[in-house]
């Protein structure tokens, strides 16, 4: 069974709850990039530091400083008989040294990359499904978890709304973004042979059940 993973997939596909899944099935770490950064942020390390920099001015944070935290991250001896990799690398430069990062560490290659793919049109509909409450950011959707009460949250009664970056033209526009980035480095695995093709528009058990299939041949 693959080892080190690489999760991808659009937003809205569901990627994270499988790599968090796949994680606990397979008992190695779910290292998502996201928490990574807070981690360090919150606990005030230089990369953190460093990182807080871009983060506050809404600037991308450099590979080099990215690339720093994953390195640390999966050097720790929990991740001594692999990982699922969340939201890191996104794109062919930081897959480039993730192998050399592999590399140095002696943990072998990349194993496997399940690709979710799930049609636009089915992401659009998950993402701008989405509602928020005021007052504690409690999360409903209204096709998958609908209040009891249309526009009230079940948890503290304040009212349900759609986040800015839930609405349509926004869900579209991250949608694109990522295609374009993404490609090249779909096209990267796929030239190493490694990325499995996942269909992301069936239920997660599902969704779960044929990534285990496909890691089960690597």
């Amino acid at each position: 069974m693959a080892k080190q993973i690489v999760m991808l997939g659009p937003p809205g596909a569901g990627k994270g709850t499988q790599a968090k899944v796949l994680s606990e099935k397979l008992g190695i770490p779910h290292v998502s990039s996201g928490d990574i950064f807070r981690e360090n942020m919150r606990e005030q390390t230089e990369l953190g530091k460093n990182a807080a920099l871009y983060i506050n001015r809404g600037e991308l944070v450099p590979d080099d400083v990215t690339i720093a935290m994953i390195s640390e991250r999966i050097s720790r001896i929990d991740c001594d008989e692999g990982v699922v990799l969340d939201g890191f690398p996104r794109t062919a430069t930081q897959a480039e040294a993730l192998d050399e990062m592999l590399g140095d560490l002696n943990k072998g290659q990349v194993d496997a990359v399940p690709c979710v793919d799930v049609p636009n049109d089915v992401l659009i509909d998950r993402l701008t499904g989405r509602r928020t409450c005021r007052a504690e950011g409690h999360i409903f959707h209204i096709m998958f978890k609908p209040p009891q009460e249309a526009g009230k949250c079940d948890i503290d009664g304040s009212e349900l709304y759609q986040r800015e970056d839930d609405t349509v033209s926004t869900v579209s526009n991250r949608i694109d973004v990522y295609q374009k980035q993404t490609q090249p480095l779909i096209d990267y695995y796929q030239q190493q042979g490694v990325l499995l093709e996942i269909n992301g528009d069936q239920p997660i058990e599902a969704v779960l059940d044929e990534i285990m299939t496909a890691l089960s041949g690597v």
